[in-house]
């Protein structure tokens, strides 16, 4: 079937979506996924900023959170219907998971998860059913709702020997360790979100990342912020665990300045990517891994991807397009993956997020017409295979 797939990372960047061509292989034991199309619409006007300005710890009301959601969900309902068109074929169904503003953990538990982006507007726009809210059911399972990447990690990553990990790097990095009979994924801590606020510090809100790296290529680590930001007791916690915004925060960032003085800009924005790629590397050194592929928009970041080469040395940092799946589709390929999976009722196995087990993820607003079905596939598949129509063969 043809799947549509939102996006919408703590970076808040903009609404990224994907098309692909999901279907059963291998009797059933195999999901293959085509690429049809991937596409990044921004935000319009001020609507990131207004994300942005929501999340803690800011208060706001229930009135704005309401707007919100409205907006939101008109905008992915806007990008959604254009992706349909250019598709080409018919799309059967969206899987909009919606934008997080909240992810609550106390004493190391997800107590709850709030994404905005009201479905209803994308089913009414589209007329095709949509899946949504996907986090929740893992949490109330005993997950963390995240990372929810692990499903499609799992599947596709899994070696014949040795151990592999999934690297997306957005606002949050989040990793996901396979192979040698387990699967364990956790959020390691910040990749582009603090990046993102001290660009945005340096320039007086002119810039809203570090374009190419620019400025921390131009930099120099400055070791006393670093080993001040290292102490944040989130890095010493053990999976599965999830953070976001509301722990690497504007206020966590201007904390770590207060008490160390002045650095100077650039160097500012060469500490902090040195921060993402050492806290990932750190994360990632018990498990002897003997590759590391990487994916997310932190990417097209070559500062931050020199920092990981450096961290990670010698384990090799390798791009997730090398199996099939480009950087920038992987997370919308997932999203589409659980959709699919709850399509057909199948439970997707999350037990990296700390799930009591594998559950039905989502609710379903029905299209325009009746909702029907198809047979469930009960057993979950074994494997994901990314098929690329130039090679004319799938990579697993």
């Amino acid at each position: 079937m043809i799947v549509i797939a939102v996006a919408s990372g703590t970076s808040a960047d903009g609404v990224d979506i994907g098309v692909f061509d999901l279907r059963w292989a291998d009797r059933q034991q195999t999901v293959e996924v085509r690429v049809i199309d991937t596409v990044t619409r921004p935000w319009p006007g001020r609507l990131r900023e207004e994300v942005l300005a929501l999340l803690p710890p800011a208060a706001t009301t229930a009135a704005e959170i309401c707007r919100l959601d409205t907006l939101i969900g008109r905008h992915v309902a806007r990008a959604v219907s254009d992706a349909q068109r250019a598709a080409g074929r018919g799309a059967e169904l969206v899987v909009s998971p919606g934008q997080t503003v909240h992810h609550e953990v106390v004493d190391g538990r997800c107590e709850g998860t709030l994404q905005l982006g009201q479905p209803a507007w994308v089913a009414e726009l589209t007329g095709l059913p949509v899946i949504s809210d996907l986090r929740a059911r893992d949490v109330a399972a005993g997950g963390h709702g995240a990372p929810l990447a692990s499903t499609l990690d799992a599947l596709w990553l899994a070696a014949d020997a040795g151990r592999r990990a999934g690297l997306n790097l957005g606002g949050i990095a989040n990793v996901t360790v396979v192979g040698e009979g387990e699967v364990v994924a956790w959020d390691t801590g910040p990749a582009n979100c603090l990046l993102d606020l001290a660009a945005a510090r340096v320039s007086d809100g002119a810039d809203t990342h570090d374009r190419d790296g620019l400025r921390a290529l131009r930099g120099a680590v400055h070791e006393g912020l670093l080993k001040r930001l290292l102490a944040h007791p989130y890095f010493g916690v053990r999976p599965p665990v999830s953070t976001g915004r509301e722990t690497f925060s504007a206020g966590f960032l201007a904390d770590a300045l207060a008490a160390v003085g002045a650095v100077e800009d650039d160097d500012l924005l060469a500490t902090l990517t040195e921060l993402s790629a050492v806290s990932v590397a750190d994360a990632l050194r018990p498990y002897r891994l003997s590759e590391v592929v990487v994916s997310g928009g932190g990417v097209r970041n070559p500062a931050l991807v020199a920092a990981l080469r450096r961290a990670l040395d010698p384990v090799p940092l390798v791009s997730s397009d090398v199996y099939g799946l480009p950087p920038g589709a992987k997370e919308t390929a997932m999203w589409a993956l659980l959709g699919f999976l709850t399509w057909y009722g199948t439970p997707a196995s999350t037990l990296a997020t700390g799930s009591a087990g594998p559950r039905l993820l989502g609710r379903i607003s029905p299209g325009l017409g009746p909702l029907r079905l198809p047979d469930p596939v009960a057993v979950p598949p074994l494997r994901l295979r990314a098929v690329d129509d130039a090679a004319g063969e799938g990579q697993q």
